[in-house]
């Protein structure tokens, strides 16, 4: 079964993607991936220096993840040009990380897609899992985690859909507001359930 983990900024997706991992799920994150296809050499990161120029890149010629942020999060054009560029690499390089998964049989395949409903990615997966908190723990997580200011971190926010938008699309929800035990118990729930759904007990000992 192939299932769409997704999420606001800084709700926690990435701990619920480690703790489907631990139960012997396959993980394939978008996140990981867009850094791939914008390594040195690779195609991803030619055509983001044509488009932005050599300012995003670090000395040693790796992107400057900061510097292009800085541009793409406050220049709705830039922001749409740097999906247009990266949104086909990232999606290419995950169906054939997903084809090659689908050969061990996992229980599940997690593709761990922060933009999932942005990039209309709900349609390529069976289900869709929203890991969420509210808007105010949001914010004070994302000033915390990455030492913006609040208009900073507001704007970040502001440029995916709410969370509340993607909770309405969501088949299944994960509440990351409490303790990670609390969240671990959703996470082993779900696992159980969607395994059952597809008549597959097979769990990573």
């Amino acid at each position: 079964m192939i299932v769409g983990l997704t999420g606001g900024i800084a709700c926690g997706k990435s701990t619920v993607a480690r703790m489907f991992e631990q139960l012997g799920c396959v993980i394939i994150d978008a996140d990981q991936v867009a850094r791939e296809v914008v390594a040195p050499g690779e195609e991803g990161l030619e055509a983001v220096v044509r488009r932005f120029g050599p300012s995003v890149l670090n000395e040693d010629g790796t992107l400057d993840r900061k510097s292009l942020g800085d541009l793409v999060f406050k220049e709705e054009k830039a922001r749409q040009d740097l999906n247009a560029i990266l949104h086909p690499l990232i999606r290419k390089r995950m169906n054939q990380k997903k084809e090659k998964a689908l050969k061990d049989h996992p229980p599940l395949i997690i593709m761990d897609i922060p933009l999932l409903y942005e990039s209309k990615q709900e349609q390529t997966v069976e289900a869709v899992i929203v890991v969420y908190v509210s808007p105010d723990e949001q914010l004070r997580r994302l000033m915390e985690r990455d030492h913006l200011t609040y208009d900073d971190a507001k704007r970040r926010i502001n440029s995916q859909w709410s969370i509340e938008e993607k909770k309405q699309r969501a088949d299944y929800l994960v509440d990351n507001s409490g303790s990670l035990f609390e969240t671990r118990e959703q996470v082993e729930s779900l696992f159980f359930k969607l395994v059952k759904e597809i008549g597959n007990d097979g769990i990573k000992s």
